[in-house]
C-alpha cells in the first residue's frame, strides 16, 4: 500500500545584512557644494538644482534599498534535515540533507565550507543530488548514542560574506537495524547489536507489472526510516486508480505506519489477513506485521533507522527516498564536487554553537 506523503522539515531563513552606501540626487544650475562620499572623504559635488521636498524625502529610502541590495547574501540555506537534538533522535543510517535557497553555481566552494564533527568519528562525504541539494553520508553506519555537529560557514564563500553561518547538532540514538526476509516472511530487529524481536511479516506479492517493473514487489535493498504516523491513509492513487468501482481501488486507514521509501513502502500493521503473516507474501509492496509487532516497531522507530529488505527481484533505487546506502562507498564519493581525497570527514567534537546558531535548531 502506498502514499507519497512527505515528512515535515524545518526551514531555516538566512538573514540579509545591510551594507552602508551613499548616493546623491541629480539636477542642474546651483552652486557647487562640499559633500561626503561613500568612502567618507570630502569630494566636490557638481552644480545641481536643489531637489524638491518629495525628492528629498525619497532619497534616504532609495539609499536604504540600495544598501540592502548591495549587502544581500548570494547563497543561503533553506532547509536542513533531520531536525536538531532538541526535537528528535536519529538512527545510525541517517543522512544530513542540506537544501540551499537557490541553485549553487560553485559547488566546490559551497561544499568546502560544510563541516561535520562527531563525538565518535566516522569517515563521510557529501554527494550532490541536485543543483540545490547536497547529502552527507558516512562510509559505515554512525556509532549510536552520540552527538554530531553540522556547521555551514556560508560567510567564508567568496562574495557571500554577508551570509550568516548556521549549525545544527544531531542526537544519534539506539542502533536499530532490521532485516526483512521476504522468503522466510520474518523481520528480525536488532538494537545495539542484540536481537530484540522477531516479527512475522507479509511482503509484496508481486504480479502487477508497470513499465517493466513489478510494482507489487517490495524493493530489495537498504532502506531508512523516513517518518511515521499513528494512522496513515493509504490509497490506490499511486497506481492512477481513483475510481471506487475499479477492482484495484482501495482506501484504508492503517495503524502504526513507518515509511521507508518515497515510492510508498511502509512497515505497518496488517489490515486483517493475519493468517498470511509469517507464511506468504500478500501485500501491495509494504511490509505487513502483526498488530503487536507493528506497534512495538513503531514505538522504537527513529528517522534514519536501517531496514534492509532481502529476497525480491525488484531492486531499490538509491534515489528512492533516503536509500543512499544502495551506493557503495566509491560510488557515493564520486558525487562530491571536491577533488578526490579532500571530501569532508567527521572529526573530533567542537565547541557548542553560538546563541544565534542554537536558535536555528529545529
Amino acid at each position: 500500500m502506498n502514499t507519497l506523503r512527505r515528512a515535515a522539515h524545518v526551514t531555516l531563513t538566512v538573514a540579509a545584512i545591510a551594507v552602508a552606501t551613499a548616493c546623491s540626487a541629480g539636477g542642474t544650475t546651483t552652486p557647487a557644494a562640499s559633500v561626503t562620499g561613500a568612502a567618507g572623504t570630502a569630494t566636490q559635488a557638481p552644480a545641481t538644482q536643489a531637489p524638491d521636498a518629495k525628492a528629498a524625502a525619497l532619497a534616504p529610502r532609495a539609499a536604504s534599498q540600495t544598501a540592502r541590495k548591495a549587502g544581500k547574501p548570494k547563497l543561503g540555506i533553506a532547509d536542513i534535515t533531520p531536525m536538531g537534538e532538541k526535537v528528535e533522535r536519529v538512527g545510525v543510517g541517517f543522512p544530513i540533507i542540506v537544501t540551499f535557497d537557490r541553485a549553487v553555481r560553485d559547488r566546490a566552494a559551497a561544499e568546502a565550507v560544510l563541516q561535520v564533527q562527531a563525538e565518535k568519528p566516522a569517515e563521510g562525504a557529501w554527494r550532490w543530488v541536485s543543483d540545490r541539494k547536497v547529502v552527507y553520508r558516512t562510509k559505515t553506519y554512525w556509532k549510536p548514542h552520540q552527538k554530531v555537529l553540522f556547521t555551514a560557514r556560508l560567510s567564508q564563500i567568496p562574495g557571500n560574506e554577508a551570509a550568516k553561518d548556521v549549525s545544527r547538532r544531531f542526537a544519534v540514538g539506539t542502533a536499530n537495524i532490521s532485516v526483512v526476509d521476504t522468503r522466510k516472511h520474518v523481520m528480525k530487529v536488532r538494537r545495539d547489536g542484540k536481537l530484540a524481536k522477531t516479527i512475522p511479516i507479509s511482503a509484496g506479492r508481486g504480479g502487477l507489472p508497470r513499465g517493466g517493473v513489478d510494482v507489487y514487489l517490495t524493493t530489495t535493498g537498504v532502506h531508512l526510516a523516513m517518518g511515521k504516523k499513528r494512522v496513515e491513509t493509504m490509497t490506490s492513487s499511486w497506481l492512477g486508480v481513483t475510481d471506487p468501482k475499479d477492482p484495484l481501488y482501495y482506501k484504508l486507514e492503517i495503524p502504526w505506519a513507518v515509511r521507508i521509501s518515497d515510492s510508498g513502502e511502509y512497515v505497518h500493521q496488517s489490515a486483517g489477513d493475519y493468517q498470511f503473516l509469517g507464511k506468504s507474501n500478500q501485500s501491495h509492496g509494504c511490509v505487513r506485521a502483526t498488530p503487536a509487532g507493528a506497534k512495538w516497531f513503531y514505538g522504537i522507530s527513529q528517522r534514519g533507522d536501517v531496514i534492509e529488505v532481502t529476497g525480491t527481484k525488484r531492486k531499490l533505487d538509491w534515489r528512492n527516498g533516503w536509500s543512499y546506502w544502495q551506493l557503495n562507498w566509491s560510488q557515493w564519493k564520486r558525487g562530491s564536487a571536491l577533488p578526490a581525497g579532500s571530501a569532508s570527514a567527521s572529526a573530533s567534537p567542537s565547541a557548542s554553537p553560538s546563541a544565534d546558531q542554537d536558535a536555528l535548531q529545529g
